[in-house]
Order: structure tokens, then sequence, then C-alpha cells
């Protein structure tokens, strides 16, 4: 039995299941043609009528058998490369060959001057012994042994060169309105006492709404909860974006 619940009191709408779109050959068509031309061949009155045989033309004996080939004489596929024949009993192999070579000599010189192999270089990680290449483990500082390491990538060089760019071109911008006296530059002054006017305002607005009331039962004092509450955000986003900001234009408009 499911659990009683609030949700269960409203009428729900069922919604219908989505069916997968039903199958279809891609040789559909040329099934039913086939099938067409099979059916309509004895679609007649009484049997399908054929051309009879002449009456001389009668079926005989064993006329009706397979024809075998004629018969050759058979040739084996390799019988152009025989394998040597089997020794006779009287016949004695060659006796007497002798090398001169040193097989001991040549095999110490062999090994002096071969080149160690080394081992391939594993680790263990389980208490079992479980050995794995430690090429491929990541342990070995393989990166920082190529070429280009260290080496700034070609779209880090191209971002820095669009930036720079960018800031020209402001540079430029900024230029121009200044000279035609549309913006002015504040000074560093006005701009601390710009943010410690701001941050004084925070603070006073700050301690009247530490004042204000825990509950809000009224509609004006949750108006005015909320409007000192809009201006506290609008006053962090003004002091927010002067701090971030160095240089500051004001308009003669503004």
């Amino acid at each position: 039995m499911g659990e009683e619940s609030i949700y269960n009191l409203l009428p729900s709408v069922r919604q219908p299941e989505a069916k997968n779109p039903r199958y279809k050959s891609v040789f559909n068509s040329a099934v039913k043609e086939e099938y067409k031309s099979h059916k309509t061949a004895s679609k007649t009155m009484g049997p399908a009528k054929v051309p009879l045989n002449e009456p001389a033309a009668y079926l005989t004996k064993r006329s009706k058998e397979p024809v075998l080939p004629e018969k050759s004489q058979f040739v084996r596929p390799n019988a152009d490369h025989k394998k040597p024949s089997v020794p006779l009993r009287n016949e004695k192999p060659v006796m007497g060959l002798k090398s001169n070579k040193n097989f001991i000599h040549t095999n110490a010189v062999e090994n002096i001057m071969s080149v160690s192999k080394k081992p391939q270089p594993k680790y263990v990680d389980t208490p079992g012994g479980a050995t794995n290449n430690l090429d491929d483990s990541g342990l070995v500082p393989k990166y920082i042994k190529k070429d280009n390491y260290g080496t700034v990538p070609k779209y880090l060089e191209t971002r820095k060169k669009q930036m720079a760019e960018h800031q020209k071109n402001y540079e430029q911008y900024i230029q121009q309105r200044l000279e035609r006296g549309a913006l002015n530059q504040i000074t560093a002054d006005e701009r601390r006492a710009t943010l410690e006017g701001l941050k004084k305002n925070w603070e006073e607005l700050h301690l009247q709404y530490q004042g204000l009331s825990v509950v809000t039962d009224t509609a004006p004092k949750k108006a005015r909860k909320e409007r000192m509450e809009a201006e506290m955000k609008q006053l962090e986003k003004d002091i927010d974006t002067i701090e971030k900001h160095k240089i500051i234009y004001v308009t003669d408009n503004f």
C-alpha cells in the first residue's frame, strides 16, 4: 500500500505512453513487386498454359540423369615439386665433412660485442606482487623532456596579440573622446573620496537595517526592509565596480 500524501488528493492526468515508430523495411516495395510477379504467373482459368513437346520428343529412359564428364587422367597439382626420394639401403651418406669454425670462440666474441638488453621498467602496486608497465603509468616525467616544453603555445600568443590590439583601440577611442571633451577622468583623490563615501553610506544604512524589527507583520515594515536591502545591494555593487577599475571616466551628462 502506498503512503498517504496530499499530492494524491488531486486528480492526475495520465499521459499516454509514447510509442516508437513502426518499423518499415527498406525492401518493402521490392518484395511486393516480386510477390506480385510470382503470384500472377498462375492466375489463369485452369493450369498454366505451357508449350507442349513434339510427339517425336517423348521422354526416354535415363534422359534426366546428369551427364558425367569424359574420363581423363588424374594429375596432382604439385606434381612438378616432388620431394626427394628415400635413399636406398645400399647408399651411404657423405662422411668426413669438417668445419674449421671455433664455435666457442665465436660465441664468446658475439656475447662480448653484443649490447646488454635492458629490463623493462615496472612497478608493483599490490601486496601480491602484481607488476605493471612503468612508462604507461604516468609516474615517469615524459612531458618535461619534450622539445617544446616551456614554450608558450601559439594560441596564447595569438590571444595576447588580440587583447593588446583591443586595448590599443580602446585607448584610442578614449583619447578621442577626451579630446572632444565628452569624458573626464576623475583623479585618485576623487576616486578615494567617492569610495569612502559609499562605504560610509553603506555602514549607516546597515546600522539602520540592524535596528529593524525581526517580525515584519505589516506592509510598511516589509516595504521598508525591502527598500533598505535594495539600497545596500546597490551600494555594494557600486563599491565593487570602483574597486575593480583604477581609471574611471565620467561624462558631462552624467
